[in-house]
């Protein structure tokens, strides 16, 4: 896939540099070498052949992957999911096995040249292993093909190939979730790969050189370099391609994606939007971005043809009286809606919610004075979230 988008950026007119990554190529089935004395009960563990590595004569690389695929009741072929780690983390086997306990195969691979050791920061890089991450600021003067995110897009792909290819797994049925700078993978591979059938970054986002957690290293970078970065490598040049359905979930106050730059992000893909948006949401591994229960519902929804997720569109603000209607999902049986009166950084604004009552599929609420963002959240009877744009007053 090759791109040529025009964008207007800092005033000037700048045109986004070719999808560098060879598409067709990671589109193959790698080679694999397992490792069994690594395998964690049923998670399987494993090195995939990544892509060549510039600088050091064309030497290939290799990434660690924990996979399963359970057994099928009735012999069908499973979905699969593709699940990609934030900063600190790796190929996870715990991730695995959560998703093959509801009935997917899953792959987990470590995007930073590491061998996983299963928890945060613990991870023992490999002789055959990519550009270290995070971001790979520090690589922007070296070759496109020799940075982190080169590198890890290529792995990201190269798993799907891979899981999708294996005896007893549904090519035609699978999904990708990335957590924090996975999230920031997860936008980047939408756009770039197109065989999946839906993707759900949990709190990474596009928009980063205009708010992030990181505005000090790319102002460190000077504007040459930042633009490069942002051209090459921002989720935003890539969002625009991604037409399968997404699912977008995070926190109001998340500390490295913040809301400004979440919403311009989940606006560029031209397929169905889903949002699920939680006061105060933790950042992390572990529970709060590998099980949230939207990101099951909508695997389930998508691959499994279960019960569709709820779309919710906010509607046309009427002085202080605002509203919400929604299409799809279960029966709601709460809703509120969330405000904010503070300006500023957006990691440090108080939430509040007023409870609201959810009609025939529509929600209103009357903000209150001196609100500056606010948004509706419903719940349905399976305690799924979904929400609604935000709107800065």
């Amino acid at each position: 896939m090759k791109l040529s988008v025009f964008f207007c950026w800092m005033g000037l007119a700048v045109v986004a540099a070719a999808s560098p990554w060879p598409v067709d190529e990671l589109k193959k089935v790698p080679l694999v070498q397992d490792l069994p004395d690594k395998d964690v009960g049923e998670v399987k563990a494993a090195f995939i052949d990544g892509v060549d590595r510039l600088g050091e004569g064309g030497k290939p690389t290799r990434f660690f992957v924990y996979y399963g695929i359970p057994k099928s009741v009735d012999g069908s072929k499973v979905p699969a999911m593709v699940l990609v780690h934030g900063g600190g983390g790796s190929a996870f086997a715990t991730w695995v096995k959560l998703w093959m306990d509801r009935g997917y195969a899953a792959i987990s691979m470590d995007t930073c040249g590491a061998i996983s050791g299963g928890g945060h920061n613990n991870h023992t890089r490999h002789n055959l292993g990519g550009p270290p991450g995070w971001g790979g600021f520090d690589q922007i003067e070296q070759p496109l093909e020799h940075q982190w995110t080169y590198h890890a897009v290529s792995d990201v792909m190269l798993a799907h190939s891979w899981i999708r290819a294996q005896d007893g797994v549904d090519a035609e049925r699978t999904g990708i979730t990335g957590i924090s700078w996975g999230g920031y993978l997860t936008c980047i591979t939408a756009g770039v790969d197109d065989r999946f059938k839906f993707a759900a970054p949990v709190y990474g986002c596009g928009f980063l050189t205009d708010n992030s957690a990181w505005l000090d290293a790319f102002g460190k970078m000077g504007p040459e370099n930042k633009e490069k970065w942002r051209a090459n490598w921002d989720p935003s040049v890539y969002l625009p391609q991604a037409r399968m359905p997404m699912l977008w979930v995070t926190g109001t106050n998340d500390v490295a994606f913040p809301m400004d730059s979440l919403r311009r992000s989940y606006q560029l893909p031209p397929g169905d939007r889903f949002l699920a948006i939680r006061p105060r949401m933790p950042h992390g591994h572990g529970p709060a971005g590998e099980n949230p229960a939207e990101i099951h519902a909508m695997a389930d929804a998508v691959l499994k043809g279960g019960p569709a997720m709820a779309k919710v569109v906010l509607g046309a603000r009427n002085g202080r009286m605002v509203s919400a209607t929604w299409t799809g999902g279960r029966k709601m049986v709460a809703a509120s809606l969330n405000y904010t009166t503070d300006e500023g950084p957006w990691q440090k604004r108080e939430w509040k919610e007023i409870p609201a009552t959810p009609g025939a599929g529509r929600v209103e609420g009357e903000l209150p004075e001196g609100t500056k963002v606010y948004y509706f959240n419903l719940k349905d009877e399976a305690e799924l979230v979904a929400s609604s744009e935000h709107e800065t007053l």
